[in-house]
């Protein structure tokens, strides 16, 4: 896969540098110092030069940079790269220059274990910590136990998980977290509508459970054109699961068998652009009466049960550059003119389903010697609805089987956010 592994600093000088193959020398650093960190043009991450290829991570002031020779799958290698990142900061919680420098012989330590000839061998974070520990010196036969808790679920069938975990109340709990993205023009046609959703899980489960996981009956994985298309199925474009997931049931009865790991873990990402539920819908009005004045009319609608509430409603009502001053009036929430932004933040801090809001204003404009032609950016919404999916994913149960036969209680929670993404133009 890779024959080499560098750390940067901005200066292009070598922090951490690790060769897995004999195929590259370490003066292969020196070409990318010349060829990108000093390049200003280069913006790949991804560098071919001649039969060697760079591929590349930056983060706060350091580069991450892997080296191979072979024709290896750059998204594996992006994968690794990645996961180097979340390990280290879980290990001394921000990868910079000065953390490097302070943990360089735990960076080298990490990197023994996750790779091996170049190959990634075991990326797992509470794997790592059990075997690379920064704790003091522990006695003999503490040691000796663990080697073989590690021996074991290094080679065993769940190396994501420990045999001994205990809990006394065992506990199950299932985030549904879908962001929308919209994109609508301003005679109210969707340009872009598409969800962005990850299934995250909390598992305070003692022994190795077995967790039986289900999902809407109607759900589409592969769209074909020949199928005809139901209104109320939950397509997805493509999902991706944790490695603990079997799928041999998955496409009979849509369930989803599993051995979680301890603690907070991905169960499941997925993407979605059909059949997206709109959760607001937003008709706005605005016009240039004279040269000097600008007239705001918008009308903004919760389409969902009218037994949620959506938290957090911000929108970014944009104005013109040479705005002088806005009179606002709205029927909820409150409005005010930030000039620096060159735009109006309409904030409602809670909206109940169904609820029709409006905001009016007038925006008076400074006469300006040079006429520029006003853009109008989108209106952007921000949000955030407990208990509603966009894209209509629902959990239908959640089992867990153990064999001390013990009681769990699980929770399930959804919601449904926009962060900047859903806009609208007018």
């Amino acid at each position: 896969m890779i024959s080499a592994f560098f750390i940067f600093n901005q200066k292009g000088e070598v922090l951490i540098s690790r060769l897995f193959r004999t195929d590259l020398k370490r003066s292969i650093a020196d070409v990318f110092r010349i060829q990108v960190i000093s390049n200003a043009d280069v913006r790949s991450p991804i560098i071919t030069l001649g039969s060697t290829s760079f591929f590349h991570v930056r983060v706060n002031n350091v580069f991450v940079l892997a080296v191979t020779k072979c024709n290896a799958n750059a998204a594996l290698v992006f994968e690794l790269l990645y996961r180097f990142l979340s390990i280290s900061k879980s290990y001394f919680n921000k990868l910079d220059e000065e953390a490097v420098k302070n943990n360089f012989v735990l960076i080298y330590e990490l990197l023994d274990e996750i790779l091996d000839f170049g190959y990634p061998q075991n990326s797992e974070i509470d794997a790592l910590k059990m075997h690379i520990t920064t704790e003091g010196i522990r006695s003999e036969m503490a040691v000796r136990e663990d080697s073989s808790k590690i021996t074991i679920q290094a080679t065993g069938a769940t190396s994501w998980r420990r045999n001994d975990v205990k809990y006394r109340k065992n506990e199950a709990f299932v985030d549904v977290i879908e962001s929308v993205n919209l994109l609508m023009s301003k005679e109210g046609a969707i340009l872009r509508a598409d969800v962005d959703g990850q299934i995250m899980m909390r598992a305070y489960l003692s022994g190795t459970p077995e967790c039986k996981f289900g999902l809407n009956d109607k759900l589409v994985l592969e769209k074909k054109p020949d199928r005809a298309r139901s209104d109320n199925a939950v397509e997805l474009d493509d999902c991706q699961f944790h490695q603990c997931v079997r799928l041999g049931k998955f496409d009979s009865d849509r369930s989803i068998s599993f051995i979680p790991p301890d603690g907070e873990f991905e169960l499941m990402k997925y993407r979605s652009t059909t059949n997206i539920n709109l959760p607001f819908k937003l008709q706005s009005h605005v016009v240039e009466p004279t040269k000097s004045r600008v007239e705001y009319t918008i009308q903004l609608r919760a389409t969902f049960d009218p037994k949620l509430n959506a938290n957090g409603v911000i929108l970014q009502i944009p104005t013109p550059l040479n705005t002088s001053g806005v009179n606002c009036k709205v029927s909820m929430g409150k409005a005010k003119y930030v000039p620096a932004d060159n735009m109006i933040v309409w904030k409602i801090p809670r909206m109940q389903g169904a609820q029709e809001a409006t905001f009016q204003a007038e925006a008076d404009l400074a006469t300006t010697t040079v006429k520029q032609a006003w853009s109008r950016p989108p209106i952007q919404l921000d949000f955030s609805v407990v208990m509603f999916t966009a894209s209509g994913l629902l959990v239908r149960f959640l089992k867990v089987f153990e064999k001390s036969n013990y009681q769990s209680v699980k929770w399930v929670r959804y919601m449904t956010k926009a962060n900047s993404t859903y806009q609208i133009r007018f």
